[in-house]
């Protein structure tokens, strides 16, 4: 059962689509150009821009997980609203910093931020949804958030990259949705709320983690899912590197890909979920990380603007199969008291966001552009076999009889037949 009335859980579930979109029209127009800043800025090479870049991520994938189960013990709106507020201060900061480590503080508090926000947000939405509309709303979430990153780069290009108010205007967007989702979100029926609370105490905590990840299908589904964000969660890193560097007018380019890269996501999210729906969310993760594949393939051959933006279509729709899916395949295998320790412990993949943009700025600056996008590659095809792994292993024998009440008659039950993930 929900912990809202389905009336609730719409109107939760639309703010959340809206508000992730504000507040990456706001990212998009401040930390899209991060890299080519510290590039020319700051003078740093392409390995030291990727262990800056990524060491948020890193420490964020440390913190998130126990915001997950925090939020499973005293509720998800107080945890969003202080990440969120963090991120705002944060990206005042980055704006306002005149040293490196000033700025190296900033982004790492920002991406800690943004770890703790991704997971308890999709916690909320699939507390809210009712189960037959939850692939429709995370397919949704993810559009909301790709037209951000179409609209907030135009607007950082047309203000200027390196400004310093537009970083203080992100940060104050922020804040903004923070207070909307504190002031509107309404809690959870009491009800659900002891349910919840029960289960919470019992295994919340470090201990709730470590239960969590005795679920091997779990552990697989984080080892996969970092394998993933290190070819897509930071793919913008290293291309703009490899443009700035290697094709004459390479900024424009790189904002030509990325504009490509949203209006994809536009076109293409609705026959994904289709697709998701029709042939269950494991066999969408595996053809999208196929075409991740030939898209990586394709960029280490391109030598102009036309092949480019091919691989970076085939490369898109990749990513359109693979996020939805795999937020599928989560909440799957997690339940009412448990999903905020779930989705906290899967973010650990976020650590693939670390991984990407130091192995990309290694390869960057060892083998080659086209070493790099083939390393990608091979990522690609490593993370479908994981994924396939974890999926054929039961759940853990002492839940063994939950789990199958709940994928008979509750929530589990009911998106697993849609997403036919059984």
């Amino acid at each position: 059962m929900n912990s809202y009335s389905e009336r609730a859980g719409r109107l939760i579930a639309l703010l959340l689509i809206a508000g992730s979109g504000v507040v990456t029209i706001a990212k998009g127009m401040s930390l899209t150009f991060l890299a080519i800043r510290l590039q020319k800025d700051f003078g740093l090479n392409p390995a030291s821009i990727g262990a800056l870049i990524g060491a948020g991520p890193l420490v964020g994938a440390i913190v998130s997980p126990f915001a997950g189960t925090l939020s499973d013990r005293i509720g998800r709106k107080g945890v969003l609203t202080a990440a969120l507020c963090m991120a705002g201060l944060a990206l005042a900061g980055l704006g306002l910093a005149q040293s490196i480590a000033a700025f190296a503080l900033a982004h790492i508090i920002s991406s800690v931020a943004a770890a703790v926000y991704e997971p308890v947000s999709r916690a909320l939405m699939s507390d809210a949804a009712p189960a037959h509309l939850r692939l429709r709303v995370f397919s949704w979430r993810y559009l909301a958030i790709n037209a951000g990153w179409a609209v907030g780069p135009l607007i950082g290009v047309w203000i200027g990259a390196a400004y310093a108010t537009l970083f203080v205007i992100a940060g104050l967007m922020h804040a903004a949705f923070g207070f909307v989702l504190f002031f509107t979100v309404p809690e959870a029926r009491n009800e659900s709320l002891a349910e919840t609370a029960a289960t919470s105490q019992a295994t919340g905590g470090w201990r709730g983690l470590v239960a969590a990840l005795r679920d091997r299908r779990l552990v697989f589904f984080v080892i996969g899912g970092t394998l993933l964000l290190a070819v897509h969660g930071q793919w913008s890193v290293t291309l703009s590197q490899y443009l700035n560097t290697g094709f004459e007018d390479g900024i424009t380019l790189f904002a030509l890909l990325v504009s490509t890269n949203a209006a994809t996501v536009l076109v293409a999210s609705t026959p994904a979920r289709f697709v998701i729906e029709r042939i269950g969310a494991l066999k969408a993760l595996s053809l999208g990380c196929l075409l991740f594949l030939l898209g990586e393939i394709g960029f280490a051959a391109s030598s102009g603007m036309e092949m480019l933006i091919a691989s970076m279509i085939l490369f898109t729709i990749g990513e359109v199969l693979v996020v939805p899916s795999e937020y599928v395949l989560v909440d799957g295998i997690s339940d009412a008291g448990n999903r905020g320790t779930y989705f906290g412990a899967h973010s650990l993949s976020s650590v693939g966001n670390f991984l990407g943009p130091l192995i990309g700025g290694l390869a960057l600056g060892s083998i080659g552009g086209a070493g790099m996008f083939l390393l990608f590659a091979l990522l690609s095809a490593a993370s479908a076999l994981v994924f396939a792994i974890g999926h054929s292993m039961p759940p853990p024998r002492p839940q063994a009889a939950r789990a199958g009440a709940v994928a008979g008659s509750g929530i589990g039950g009911d998106l697993l037949r849609i997403g036919q993930l059984a």
